[in-house]
């Protein structure tokens, strides 16, 4: 069975955000968790890591690189039932699900994948510059 950005383990919440705040001057996203936890996550990584099928395909190793979205910003956040945010994106992009799970393991990995964006960007010769 192939395996979807949608494991049931991102549905399986072990922490719960207390707070979210979005920053429109800085275009970030700050989640605070019952544990004592916070992260900010900058909108493009947000939707340059957007757990849609756009962005992480059907399975693995479908992962689309994301190039020139430097400035992308968040123009409203949804509750999805009491697991997740959707997020809607100034792109107009809007199918991502953002479990509280995947949050929590994407600002705790922030460093690791922010790296890895800039590594494939380079490899396939594209910018974070829209157009470039």
């Amino acid at each position: 069975m192939t395996e979807s950005p949608h494991d049931s383990e991102d549905f399986d919440t072990k922490q719960w955000p207390s707070e979210i705040r979005y920053s429109k001057d800085d275009k970030t996203l700050t989640v605070d968790f019952d544990d004592g936890n916070s992260f900010t996550y900058p909108a493009e990584l947000l939707r340059v890591e957007s757990p849609s099928a756009e962005v992480q395909g059907h399975g693995p190793g479908q992962k689309t690189i994301l190039a020139g979205r430097r400035h992308v910003g968040i123009m409203a956040i949804e509750s999805v039932g009491n697991y997740a945010v959707r997020l809607k994106f100034d792109d107009l992009h809007d199918t991502g699900i953002f479990s509280w799970t995947y949050l929590y393991k994407l600002g705790s990995q922030q460093s690791e994948i922010w790296a890895e964006y800039l590594a494939a960007l380079e490899r396939q010769g594209l910018s974070r510059e829209p157009g470039g």
